[in-house]
């Protein structure tokens, strides 16, 4: 079952390709042509299964109610502070020992989480959606070169079109759905 953002993804990724087909047969050797649909759509399966992967582990750690992100600090004070040494809850007289409160601000950053936790997170970037796409992705760099057929220009834009789109797709998604929320 597609989402519907999913299915406005593959729309507009079957739409790009069309129009890039139809520019390389137009302006460019035919060649061009199997490279690029080689790439596009090999990426863009590689993209499609690292979203999927992505969204299931996202909704199982919601469904477990699994949380490994510390918010209560921003960016800047976990780069500056990274043990957490200069905090307010520091006492005065462990201010004194400095290994001490060392160690303490390792304890406090360690994840405290099991191999299967740990095991679990994995599974998406072991999906067996994406190891096939990235199959798919070599074996068809390997048939292109073999054939003689491989344009690396063309095979690096037809691998960098997909990102592009979708990201350019969620970046208006979430432009239209922060104005909806200030209307």
């Amino acid at each position: 079952m597609m989402t519907s953002t999913s299915l406005k993804i593959l729309k507009t990724l079957v739409i790009v390709n069309i129009i890039v087909i139809f520019i390389i047969v137009i302006f460019f050797d035919i060649k061009y042509l199997y490279a690029l649909e080689i790439g596009f759509v090999s990426s863009s399966l590689v993209m499609f299964a690292s979203l999927a992967a992505y969204k299931r582990m996202v909704d199982v750690r919601v469904e477990h109610n699994i949380i490994t992100f510390d918010d209560s600090k921003d960016v800047i004070d976990q780069l500056e502070d990274p043990y957490d040494l200069y905090s307010e809850d520091v006492s005065k007289e462990a201010s004194d020992n400095l290994v001490e409160i060392a160690k303490e601000g390792r304890k406090k950053r360690k994840d405290h989480r099991s191999l299967y936790q740990i095991l679990k997170d994995t599974k998406a970037a072991l999906s067996v959606y994406r190891l096939g796409a990235y199959a798919l992705l070599i074996l068809g760099f390997l048939y292109l070169n073999r054939q003689g057929l491989l344009h690396i220009p063309t095979y690096i834009f037809a691998l960098g079109l997909a990102p592009i789109v979708i990201v350019v797709l969620f970046l208006r998604e979430k432009e239209t759905q922060t104005e909806d929320t200030l209307q």
